[in-house]
């Protein structure tokens, strides 16, 4: 529907909700937020110029809630509505609802949401278009012997995916028979919880590909362009990490092929709005259909970058009837762009999902950088909602500079408080196959095949920690001999008797002592080794200047609980614990038999009972937090002697869900 309006209400959260808010202001629109009970201090709820609360924190009784949307539109006058992507953006039923009530839906037909958000009709529209296509089983028979043969007949190795949705969920892959059918089992589950179907369809696996995917943008006036490609091949689970514009192996034949195709594929469909088509390119440079996102992208900016173009006020202009501005011929491509997805999650065990305070959030800055975000320090990063946080952008003359600010970019990010990806991030950009431009999805897979390892403090870490925490306690004391406003910047009162530290480093203590030597001078002791570290400049609170025998470095820190400071140095982040200053009371529950909630979620399923004998690694319940599932597995062998969790209720990180009573009890 295309008609004038001059407000606009963002049906969304987070970095898109701030993103899409800001071009609607700078454009000249009335911008309306909605917020649920947790994001009640969410800065797109501040930027907006009016805010409507609509429901509590779940997404089912909140955002993806159309009744409560419609109606906070409603209230406010609203005449637009923008719904970012995720959540409703790809829901043709709200699309249908928002133009029945006299909206403008900024995006596609319902009619192409629906077409193209179920993977098996989307697949056989193309298939009918010529588009070329992965061979696999998209029919409507999914009965499990149907979907075995057909499995059979395609030959192994199998993606298995469910037909509607997207993000990885409900996907999974196949390498042999004995597989398929646990795999089927789980990717419905996941499908039906993520998307209210268990629809699936199978595609045969191509292996280390690239996933390359061509920006479309149409008109109300059958005006259709591509924008270029992104290279999204750097994935983890499924779900993209790393986004670059152009794709490091483009052709200008190969990307006028692709565009083609994609316009062919939006053409077909009538499609109105920003869109984008996805394809898997192989190492012969053959390129297969895979799905059509009906939304903006997460990885929009890096089109932004390369293009000019700001594609948000693309699609309120569009929105409004008005053609697009240019044709095919004048689009081009200036430049490079990387983004990165700055998740919160814990990538040594396996990238679970993180929740927490942002005790401190520092985004950075720099010729070329670009942050989309929607955080600010002291927010809850909450488990009902997507891990990620921000998304941190690039840009320069050739992908090797934009690769390098990226990776500055990264280095001067400051997230404390909650687990990051962001050493991860800096990890993979500094690979020498992602620098040669060489990743394909696999990359995690054979970049790092043992699973993302921490590694433990440097004696550096340790020093610099302990003065930190010295430096703290002489801050609080209250015979410290200094005024409050010198603790960082001239400790002439200082106490010549040395303070005493322990920190755990391969379950082991090490001692660390700190000596003051005069104003700023202080020398620290780390087992047998000795350290000089001088306070140069105190840059104010969470950031200081610090020379490490005589080599002058910048230093972020943070106390971020009893006795425990992090801080980061050269882009590298630790957080480290006094044990001196902490209780022993502390027990390890490991091998005990009790199953801990690793995060706050959902408790979607419980699969045993009491008296049930289990063995170590066997699944006894589904978790859902930050929209994806993970299973609860047995640690010990044994039987189901206690079930404390109950079935449809959220808990907590660490609450206590069953206990097994061990077999060697």
């Amino acid at each position: 529907m295309s008609r004038q309006f001059d407000s606009v209400l963002v049906a969304n959260r987070g970095e898109i909700a701030v993103r899409v808010i800001r071009s609607a202001q700078a454009a000249g629109y009335r911008t309306i937020a909605v917020y649920s009970e947790a994001d009640v201090d969410a800065p797109h709820v501040a930027l907006a110029d009016e805010a409507v609360l609509i429901g509590p924190a779940p997404v089912k009784e909140s955002y993806l809630d159309p009744a409560r949307i419609l109606d906070a539109a409603a209230r406010t006058g609203a005449q637009a509505i923008h719904p970012g992507y995720g959540f409703l953006s790809e829901n043709a039923e709200f699309a249908a609802a928002c133009v029945a009530a006299g909206l403008v839906f900024i995006g596609p037909s319902a009619e192409a949401i629906e077409l193209m958000g179920n993977k098996a009709a989307a697949k056989r529209r193309m298939l009918d278009a010529g588009v070329p296509c992965i061979p696999g089983y998209q029919s409507e028979d999914q009965s499990d012997a149907a979907l075995l043969a057909a499995a059979d007949e395609i030959g192994m190795p199998i993606m298995v995916k469910a037909a509607a949705g997207g993000g990885g969920r409900g996907m999974r892959l196949v390498s042999h028979m004995d597989e398929f059918l646990p795999a089927l089992e789980a990717a419905r589950s996941e499908a039906e919880n993520a998307f209210g179907s268990g629809e699936l369809i199978l595609e045969k696996a191509v292996l280390q590909p690239r996933h390359v995917e061509i920006q479309v943008f149409g008109d109300s006036r059958g005006n259709v362009i591509h924008l270029g490609e992104r290279d999204c091949s750097v994935q983890r689970r499924h779900q993209k990490v790393v986004e670059e514009s152009p794709c490091p192996v483009m052709t200008s034949d190969l990307r006028a092929a692709m565009g083609e195709a994609a316009v062919a594929a939006a053409r077909n469909i009538a499609y109105v709005g920003a869109g984008t088509v996805e394809f898997l390119l192989d190492r012969d440079q053959r390129f297969y259909f895979l799905e059509m996102n009906t939304r903006l992208q997460v990885e929009h900016p890096v089109t932004e970058l390369v293009t000019g173009v700001d594609l948000v006020d693309l699609q309120l202009r569009v929105a409004q009837g008005a053609a697009l501005p240019c044709t095919q011929d004048e689009v081009s491509l200036r430049g490079h762009a990387i983004e990165v997805r700055l998740y919160a999650e814990d990538t040594v065990n396996n990238f679970l999902p993180a929740s927490g305070l942002a005790l401190a959030w520092e985004p950075p800055q720099g010729e070329g950088i670009r942050v989309d975000h929607g955080l600010f320090p002291g927010q809850m990063v909450s488990p009902f909602y997507d891990p990620m946080v921000a998304k941190i952008i690039a840009y320069g003359e050739d992908r090797d500079t934009a690769r390098r600010r990226l990776l500055r970019a990264l280095r001067q990010t400051v997230l404390f408080g909650i687990a990051t990806n962001r050493e991860f991030l800096i990890d993979v950009l500094e690979r020498e196959s992602f620098a040669r431009g060489e990743a394909t999805t696999a990359f995690i897979e054979e970049e790092f095949p043992d699973g993302v390892r921490q590694s433990p403090p440097l004696a550096q870490d340790l020093g610099i920690a302990a003065l930190l925490q010295y430096l703290e306690a002489e801050e609080n004391s209250l015979d410290a001999r200094v005024s409050d406003d010198a603790v960082l910047s001239g400790m002439s009162g200082a106490r010549s008797i040395a303070s005493n530290f322990a920190y755990s480093v391969d379950d082991e203590l090490q001692a660390v002592s700190v000596l003051a030597q005069g104003s700023d001078c202080y020398t620290v002791t780390v087992g047998e080794e000795q350290l000089e570290l001088e306070l140069i400049d105190s840059a104010g609170e969470g950031s200081l200047r610090l020379a490490v025998d005589g080599v002058q470095q910048d230093i972020a820190y943070g106390f971020v609980g009893y006795a425990t400071v992090a801080l980061q140095r050269r882009g590298r982040t630790v957080v480290l614990s006094n044990a001196l200053g902490l209780s022993a009371t502390d027990r390890d529950a490991e091998g005990s038999g009790a199953v801990l909630a690793p995060m706050h979620g959902n408790l979607l399923t419980i699969k045993v009972a009491l008296g049930t004998v289990v063995s170590r690694g066997d699944e006894l319940a589904i978790m859902e937090a930050m929209k994806m599932e993970h299973r609860l597995l047995a640690q010990v062998d044994g039987v189901i002697s206690a079930i404390h969790g109950v079935e449809g209720e959220q808990i907590a990180a660490g609450a206590l869900v069953l206990e097994i009573e061990s077999a060697s009890q």
